[in-house]
């Protein structure tokens, strides 16, 4: 954002508040009145999206349409709670958001949130009695869990058979479990089998009181403050999806969060429709090091040690933390966990203290036909607050430096999972690798593009170059593989396109007194801040990274393919889009890439285990339409499948024989000193000689090494 533009925005909030106190006769003591700061907090976010933001929407009928759209499938978006008479209640709301958006009254808001929160009372009555009778799971019914492919219940009656559905699949999934558990211990010593009728039962205690839990969770959180922030949110998703509203109370937590010392797993959770799911993993942490979580897992129960598992299915975020935080390093938490499959797994780990030395770039060697550096990045950090700070672009250099001293013939920079972090080491790192130029160009709303270059004319590693990208690499991750693209200075590898996220995203606080419109931390009574998108970024070549992200050259198949997370899977994502070309000149590396990079393709696209990699993931993509029977064979034999092509996908992503994975000889001396780091970077190779892309990739290096050679006898 140009600093132009920082006064501006400053004094149009100014003026915004000045308007609304003066249009509505309340100048003083305006926090003290709930519906008076929501109104204020709505207008200063209106300004903030109009006058800020990079590609505004137009605040208009139009939008509103889309908010109210938002907001509902926000509230109810399995359609289980709201009536269509609701709905159609709500209709003379939908074109009136943005004219309160403007200043006018609001009533939406306290309009849709009354209705939803009675209609929640009802469903809350209801869940008990339905549970109060046995299930039968001998009939054909079906149950479609996808709200999209649902319609709002006409009736009560409708919607109350649709909830009686709802909880015969839950009560059915733990049944299905009781039985199995049943089948396996039956014939062993002092096993008593129970009947069908009492695991129906104690089926339906468990459900019970998950629902307990679930509803308790859903009315906790339907306090004021907080249903007020999702209506803003659906507001600022509208626009886009990374344009945030952060309330003080939430924006103070975060912030605790990031900068928390505890003993825990290392990871961040998140509630989705009363589910408690793995938001993200903090590299280097309990979770991540053990190789069996991943994002979007559900934690069904949580136990200390060797003690009973705990149910947690329904419990609130905050309620599910404190169970998974200990006070003690080494001490044992086991997490019963649901996968995205349907698969269940158990995992038990051991809390430690969140060691961010495993954020930091690490590198080892893989020996085989020819010796290749290999160098692992999960973030562009960098540390503003500490001019002696530890950055990438420097760590990264130092890495090669000692690759170099290792004599490797190639090396494989691997992005996966690397979400992003500081631009200006992204462009620092890419000129590690050319002679100098252009990296990437950003553009914010009315600027003209600007091109941010590689002054650095000397380049630190000139030989073979792989990227390894996958769905999660984003923003800077998109801008290093585009930029070697672009210079076809290596060889991108990996999924069928990297995430899409082409966007930058600053904090603006709503509180006129802030000192400081940006990074300005509001007090506990403030208007809170919007995370706003202000800019984007372009390859050299002009096209955007936003939504389309960068296809890899070699496209290798991805079991995480079929989860439709990407930028693109978003409706409300900027659009992708051209600007003029950079000026630059591109790598020569003294041989046909595009011959080598078409032979790698037509031999994966032949490859038996890519293949069944392929297989597998359709068919888990063609469960994820959430059509589920409600009768137990069924669900019995679906559940079989599941289990065997996921059982399938794990084995084909490890190596039936390992690769020759070892430290370089100025790492060794230096782990021998620490003893917790030796046993993490033993954990590490292995997981880096066991990978089936990290072989893929040792395999095009080799390729690139062959060719190189050949170019230079010639």
């Amino acid at each position: 954002m140009s600093k132009k533009f920082l006064p501006i925005l400053f004094l149009l909030i100014g003026a915004g508040v000045f308007f609304t106190f003066k249009t509505m006769g309340r100048g003083d003591g305006t926090n003290d009145n709930p519906r008076t700061k929501n109104e204020k907090i709505l207008r200063n976010v209106g300004i903030v999206l109009e006058q800020g933001h990079y590609s505004p929407k137009k605040i208009d009928d139009v939008f509103s349409k889309e908010v109210f759209k938002k907001y509902i499938e926000d509230l109810d978006a399995d359609k289980f709670i709201f009536l269509q008479k609701d709905i159609d209640g709500f209709k003379k709301y939908e074109t009136k958001i943005d004219d309160e958006i403007h200043g006018t009254n609001l009533e939406s808001y306290y309009a849709i949130s009354s209705v939803y929160v009675t209609r929640l009372d009802e469903i809350i009555k209801s869940y008990k009695e339905i549970l109060s009778r046995p299930f039968s799971f001998t009939s054909d019914e079906n149950i479609v869990m996808d709200g999209d492919k649902r319609t709002f219940p006409k009736t009560e009656a409708e919607r109350y058979d649709y909830g009686r559905k709802r909880l015969k699949y839950l009560v059915l999934s733990r049944y299905s479990d009781l039985v199995e558990d049943r089948e396996k211990n039956i014939g062993k010593a002092k096993y008593v089998a129970k009947a069908d009728s009492t695991l129906e039962r104690e089926a339906r205690t468990q459900v019970s009181k998950q629902m307990d839990r679930y509803f308790a969770t859903l009315k906790s959180h339907n306090k004021p403050d907080a249903m007020f922030s999702d209506f803003v949110n659906a507001i600022t998703g509208a626009m886009d999806p990374h344009t945030t509203y952060f309330a003080p109370v939430d924006k103070r937590s975060f912030d605790e969060l990031l900068s928390g010392t505890f003993y825990g797993i290392g990871a961040q959770l998140k509630e989705d429709d009363g589910k408690i799911k793995i938001a993200s993993l903090v590299t280097g942490g309990p979770a991540w090091k053990s190789g069996n979580i991943t994002v979007e897992d559900e934690i069904i129960k949580i136990a200390q040690a060797k003690g009973e598992p705990l149910d947690v299915t329904g419990y609130s975020v905050t309620d599910a933390v404190k169970l998974i935080r200990g006070s003690e390093k080494n001490s044992e938490v086991r997490l019963t966990l649901k996968k995205p499959d349907g698969t269940t797994k158990v995992v038990s780990l051991l809390r430690d203290k969140i060691n961010l030395e495993e954020t930091f770039v690490k590198s080892a060697i893989v020996n085989g036909t020819h010796k290749i550096g290999y160098i692992y990045l999960p973030e562009f950090y960098a540390n503003f607050d500490d001019p002696q700070g530890r950055r990438c672009a420097v760590d990264v250099a130092k890495e090669i430096e000692k690759l170099k001293a290792e004599n490797v013939e190639g090396i494989v920079m691997d992005l996966r999972g690397n979400g992003g972090g500081s631009l200006y080491d992204v462009v620092d790192m890419a000129g590690l690798f050319i002679e100098g130029g252009p990296i990437c160009q950003v553009k914010g709303r009315d600027e003209k593009p600007m091109v941010l270059n590689d002054r650095d004319k000397n380049v630190l590693y000139t030989g073979p170059l792989t990227v390894m990208v996958d769905e999660l690499s984003a923003s800077a991750s998109e801008i290093f593989a585009a930029a070697i693209q672009d210079y076809n200075r290596g060889i991108i590898i990996g999924s069928s396109s990297t995430y899409g996220k082409g966007t930058v995203q600053r904090d603006v606080s709503l509180d006129p007194e802030a000192e400081n419109v940006f990074f300005k931390k509001p007090a506990s009574d403030g208007l809170g801040n919007v995370k706003l998108t202000f800019r984007k970024f372009y390859r050299i070549d002009g096209s955007a990274t936003q939504l389309k992200g960068v296809i890899p050259d070699i496209v290798v198949p991805d079991r995480l393919e079929y989860l439709k997370f990407r930028e693109k899977d978003n409706p409300d994502a900027l659009s992708w889009d051209v600007i003029s070309k950079a000026d630059y000149t591109p790598w020569n590396p003294g041989y046909d890439v595009r011959t080598l990079i078409n032979k790698t393709n037509q031999q994966l696209n032949s490859d038996t285990t890519f293949n069944l990699i392929r297989t597998g993931t359709k068919l888990l993509e063609k469960n994820a339409d959430k059509s589920y029977s409600l009768n137990l064979q069924k669900y019995r034999d679906e559940l079989t499948q599941l289990r065997t092509t996921s059982k399938q996908l794990d084995s084909l992503s490890k190596l039936k024989v390992d690769l020759n994975v070892t430290n370089a000889t100025q790492d060794v001396a230096t782990l021998q000193l620490d003893k917790d780091k030796t046993e993490r970077n033993k954990q590490w190779l292995k997981r880096v000689s066991s990978d089936i892309y990290i072989n893929e990739t040792i395999k095009v290096m080799d390729n690139m090494i062959g060719q190189a050679a050949l170019a230079k006898a010639k």
